[in-house]
Protein backbone atom coordinates (compact mmCIF):
# COMPACT_ATOMS: atom_id res chain seq x y z
CA UNK A 1 0.00 0.00 0.00
CA UNK A 2 1.22 3.56 -0.73
CA UNK A 3 1.69 6.04 2.10
CA UNK A 4 2.72 9.66 2.35
CA UNK A 5 4.83 10.74 5.33
CA UNK A 6 4.79 14.46 6.05
CA UNK A 7 7.63 15.47 8.35
CA UNK A 8 8.02 18.82 10.12
CA UNK A 9 11.47 19.53 11.54
CA UNK A 10 11.91 22.56 13.78
CA UNK A 11 14.61 23.87 16.11
CA UNK A 12 14.00 22.81 19.71
CA UNK A 13 12.42 25.45 21.93
CA UNK A 14 14.99 27.45 23.83
CA UNK A 15 17.74 27.01 21.25
CA UNK A 16 18.98 29.91 19.17
CA UNK A 17 17.24 30.07 15.78
CA UNK A 18 19.13 32.70 13.74
CA UNK A 19 16.83 32.33 10.72
CA UNK A 20 13.77 32.73 12.93
CA UNK A 21 15.25 35.84 14.54
CA UNK A 22 16.02 37.35 11.13
CA UNK A 23 12.46 36.70 9.96
CA UNK A 24 11.06 38.13 13.21
CA UNK A 25 13.09 41.30 12.67
CA UNK A 26 11.74 41.49 9.11
CA UNK A 27 8.15 41.21 10.37
CA UNK A 28 8.57 44.50 12.21
CA UNK A 29 10.12 46.07 9.12
CA UNK A 30 7.07 45.18 6.98
CA UNK A 31 4.57 46.48 9.51
CA UNK A 32 3.76 43.31 11.45
CA UNK A 33 4.96 44.12 14.98
CA UNK A 34 2.29 41.84 16.49
CA UNK A 35 4.35 38.77 15.50
CA UNK A 36 6.25 37.83 18.67
CA UNK A 37 8.17 34.69 17.72
CA UNK A 38 9.25 32.89 14.55
CA UNK A 39 10.90 29.50 14.15
CA UNK A 40 12.14 28.40 10.74
CA UNK A 41 12.37 24.71 9.92
CA UNK A 42 12.00 22.12 7.18
CA UNK A 43 9.00 20.32 5.72
CA UNK A 44 9.77 17.00 4.03
CA UNK A 45 7.46 14.51 2.30
CA UNK A 46 8.28 10.86 1.70
CA UNK A 47 6.20 8.64 -0.58
CA UNK A 48 6.64 4.98 0.25
CA UNK A 49 5.29 1.49 -0.02
CA UNK A 50 4.53 -0.20 3.30
CA UNK A 51 2.28 -2.97 4.64
CA UNK A 52 0.64 -0.65 7.20
CA UNK A 53 0.64 2.91 8.47
CA UNK A 54 2.63 1.72 11.49
CA UNK A 55 5.34 0.35 9.19
CA UNK A 56 5.37 3.60 7.20
CA UNK A 57 5.66 5.60 10.45
CA UNK A 58 8.55 3.41 11.60
CA UNK A 59 10.36 3.98 8.30
CA UNK A 60 9.85 7.75 8.54
CA UNK A 61 11.04 7.66 12.17
CA UNK A 62 14.23 5.88 11.09
CA UNK A 63 14.79 8.46 8.33
CA UNK A 64 14.43 11.30 10.84
CA UNK A 65 16.71 9.77 13.45
CA UNK A 66 19.44 8.68 11.05
CA UNK A 67 19.39 11.32 8.31
CA UNK A 68 16.84 14.12 8.28
CA UNK A 69 16.98 15.71 11.74
CA UNK A 70 19.83 16.83 13.98
CA UNK A 71 18.41 15.37 17.19
CA UNK A 72 20.59 17.56 19.39
CA UNK A 73 19.10 20.77 17.99
CA UNK A 74 15.86 19.77 16.26
CA UNK A 75 12.61 18.02 17.01
CA UNK A 76 10.25 16.50 14.47
CA UNK A 77 6.62 15.47 13.90
CA UNK A 78 5.47 12.80 11.48
CA UNK A 79 2.02 12.51 9.88
CA UNK A 80 1.18 9.42 7.81
CA UNK A 81 -1.65 9.22 5.29
CA UNK A 82 -2.67 6.51 2.83
CA UNK A 83 -2.40 7.36 -0.86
Amino acid sequence: MKFLAEIEILPKKGLLDPQGKAVLHGMGQIGLPQVSDVRVGKFITLEMEAASSEEAHAAAETACKKLLANLIMEGYRIRISAQ
